[in-house]
């Protein structure tokens, strides 16, 4: 129960609600404001019971939480037998019937959210036998129904849509990105037909490029059609040689079937099921009711603590230093009939050991052909469908092994003709490395040779010069044929100097008379050069030197931090290792008042005083249960005594009052009498 309002109270303070309660304020809620709990937590379901409870009649309020939670499918716990106890208690908001209700709601909100919302449109209306009976309010109720199947298709393919993974967002970014696509490809033909229209002929080529692209897709379903065939074929053989494979078995075992190998095996199979169902099988069950019983006997026990898990492993203890001492005993009497007894029991328990290890065995055997044969019928059906249901006949299966025979031949031949190309291809390959293990010693030696002669990388050089020269005479005759042109533009660049010489010489000989002035100028640029130079690398040197200042400032600030945490912890320690050592002694102390003094003793003082405080308040609170019921009587009994004293009194005043008037109009009759 304390699990189940902590799970009420830690939801009901989530969203939507956040009523912000604690186990205590939960508790403690009046009939009426639980009921309005439960009535916004079925709001939050159904919008419609967004209602305020205390608006309504009580009767009201409990039909329509009845037909909501009927409607939701809730079933009332094992220990709410009777169904007016559970209405009674619903509508006075008994906290045994109100608790498991919020309970069950608040742990499958979203569920019930669905089941609420669907249950609006599919929930159907109970129309009297005798109004279907008209043709109109046939046909509208016939009308409905296929709306209703018709809702039902639609919230399917709703949801496979959400659960698919689709979001409308990525579907419109795709169909915008095409759309785009389109325009392009659109805009992308049209030029290609306005390029095309240009070209004479045209339209036969357009001709032929659409047979061609027709001719590529039948090749394609030619090609599609070929692998198709030869999957059937594939499939055939493998079917034949599953037919020849039975065929053989059945051989096999209607040469071994006499009727006498049938009757032992008959006789094997009969001794061992008798077996299993005589000894094995109830031995199981047996094993299996005990430890049902063990479990069920563990479950409904309360729950242990340390001391009592302590005791049971003492009496565990106790019991096996017993059998120890029983086994120690019967060794010690040596009986000569009991050795023998035991040699053949001994043998007795090894023989049943093997049974049923044999038994368990053959019964996993069974299981793995049992596996294994519905495995079987699964590929058959599958492969039946895949294969259709067409049946080979006689002599369509006669042919087909001719035909298969045919191409076996024929695939052993390829298989001949490209094992000697394999061999072939590896004897040219061999070949070619033989080469060029010749090539390579003799360049080796034609190397050593040169180093001998003094003359290494002759070859080589060669080789180069050679290639070099050939290179040269092809640039030697691109040249032959620019010569001409490179003399031309040789004389104009020659004009183009000259003329070029001719205007610049005023300006040269002014720039010479500007230089001379400007020496001064240049010579201050080379200082500025030369200062610029060395504070840069004074300004280099002086962030080095700051950077090296402030690594070394962190690291002494981190080694006085270190040292100081060092310090503190040493001194917190020191300070842990004092008051252990004076715990210690004044828990070792035989003086009374030290022991007093100890931290040990003033938590468990506290913790008694704390446990004896709680157990009285316990026992006030069981007293104040107990008397709640008599105390409320007594007091609306003393209220009750109350007013009628109340009205008691008032009644004495108003007798009183009426009293003296009448005393004061007899006073006034005798004064005229007199007069």
């Amino acid at each position: 129960m304390s699990e189940q309002l902590k799970f009420i109270v830690e939801q009901l303070n989530k969203a939507p609600f956040k009523k912000n309660f604690n186990l205590i304020t939960f508790d403690s809620l009046e009939p009426m404001q639980l009921l309005q709990i439960l009535n916004d937590v079925l709001a939050e379901i159904d919008p419609k019971q967004a209602i305020d409870i205390r608006e309504e009649m009580p009767e009201q309020t409990a039909k329509r939480m009845f037909t909501l939670l009927g409607m939701l499918k809730y079933k009332p716990p094992g220990n709410v037998t009777d169904v007016s106890s559970f209405r009674q208690g619903l509508v006075t908001g008994n906290k045994p019937v109100i608790h498991p209700i919020l309970h069950w709601l608040l742990q499958r909100v979203s569920e019930l959210k669905k089941r609420s919302y669907l249950a609006r449109f599919l929930v159907k209306l109970e129309v009297p036998a005798e109004f279907l009976q008209d043709d109109v309010i046939n046909d509208t109720y016939h009308q409905y129904e296929e709306l209703v199947e018709g809702f039902k298709t639609y919230h399917k393919e709703c949801e496979q849509l959400r659960t698919s993974g689709f979001s409308t967002a990525e579907i419109r970014r795709d169909i915008s990105a095409m759309e785009e696509e389109k325009d392009q490809l659109i805009k992308r033909v049209e030029r290609l037909k306005k390029r095309v229209e240009s070209v004479s002929n045209h339209q036969w080529m357009l001709e032929q490029a659409r047979q061609l692209r027709v001719e590529k897709e039948r090749e394609e379903s030619l090609a599609q059609q070929k692998q198709e065939q030869k999957n059937q074929l594939f499939q055939a053989e493998q079917r034949l040689q599953r037919s020849q494979l039975q065929l053989k078995d059945l051989r096999q075992a209607a040469a071994d079937a006499n009727p006498e190998s049938l009757m032992k095996r008959l006789e094997e199979e009969i001794k061992i099921n008798s077996y299993m169902v005589s000894e094995k099988l109830p031995k199981e069950l047996e094993n299996k009711r005990r430890t049902v019983q063990y479990l069920q006997k563990v479950v409904s026990e309360p729950a242990m603590g340390q001391a009592e898990l302590q005791v049971l492993e003492d009496k565990i203890k106790e019991v096996n230093s017993q059998i120890n001492q029983l086994i120690e005993k019967r060794m010690m009497r040596n009986d000569p009939m009991d050795d023998k007894l035991t040699l053949f029991r001994q043998q007795a328990s090894i023989i049943i050991r093997k049974k049923e290890a044999k038994a368990e065995e053959l019964q996993e055997a069974r299981e793995e052909l049992a596996a294994a044969e519905r495995e079987l019928a699964q590929r058959t059906s599958q492969a039946r469908d895949q294969d259709g249901d067409e049946v080979i006949r006689g002599d369509e299966l006669k042919r087909l092994v001719v035909k298969l025979r045919s191409k076996g031949t024929m695939h052993k031949k390829k298989r001949q003709e490209i094992a000697e190309l394999k061999a072939e291809y590896g004897v040219l390959q061999r070949t070619e490395e033989i080469l060029k293990q010749r090539h390579e010693a003799i360049q080796q030696q034609l190397q050593t040779m040169e180093a001998q002669k003094g003359i290494s990388g002759y070859s080589d050089t060669q080789e180069e010069l050679e290639r070099v020269s050939a290179i040269k005479s092809e640039l030697d005759e691109k040249k032959g044929r620019t010569l001409d042109g490179m003399s031309e533009m040789v004389k104009k660049l020659n004009s183009v100097i000259v003329e070029k010489k001719s205007a610049l010489a005023p300006i040269i000989k002014e720039l010479r008379s500007l230089r001379q002035q400007c020496q001064l100028t240049q010579e201050y640029e080379e200082k500025k050069a030369q200062y610029e130079s060395c504070a840069a690398g004074l300004e280099s040197n002086r962030s080095k030197l700051e950077q090296e200042v402030k690594a070394l400032r962190e690291e002494t600030g981190q080694e006085e931090n270190r040292y100081h945490y060092i310090n503190s912890m040493t001194e917190i320690i020191e300070m842990q290792m004092q008051r252990a050592a004076d715990e210690m002694k004044a828990y070792v102390s035989s003086d009374p008042q030290e022991k007093k003094k100890a931290i040990r003793e003033v938590y468990m003082k506290n913790i008694a005083e704390q446990e004896s405080l709680g157990k009285k308040l316990r026992e006030k609170q069981k007293a104040v249960r107990e008397n709640h019921g008599a105390n409320m009587k007594q007091m609306k009994m003393w209220r009750d005594l109350e007013q009628l004293m109340e009205c008691k009194r008032q009644c004495f005043i108003r007798a009183q009052s009426q009293a003296s008037i009448g005393q004061v109009i007899q006073e006034g009759g005798e004064d005229r009498l007199v007069l």
